[in-house]
């Protein structure tokens, strides 16, 4: 069996936590692969962009729950500002 790479954004690398949420749901990685890497980037940037602990997990938990659901972009963040 060959190891899945996870896609990135377009600036900003998958960090290691939100590759294990995503690995941890075969839907949400199925998703993560599906959209474009500027909406990849939008919620790496948006997951990294928490200020405490809690926060990024709680944002981490969001973003693996919001792909299941079918949802393609973080809600109410006006994107990533490093693009």
């Amino acid at each position: 069996m060959t190891k899945k790479e996870i896609a990135d954004g377009v600036v900003h690398t998958t960090p290691i936590d939100l590759q294990k949420a995503l690995k941890a749901s075969p839907v949400a990685l199925e998703a993560w692969a599906d959209i474009t890497p500027l909406a990849r980037n939008d919620w790496i940037c948006w997951v990294e962009g928490a200020k405490k602990a809690e926060t990024r997990e709680r944002r981490i938990e969001r973003t693996r729950d919001d792909l299941m659901a079918g949802k393609r972009r973080p809600c109410c963040f006006p994107g990533c500002n490093h693009r």
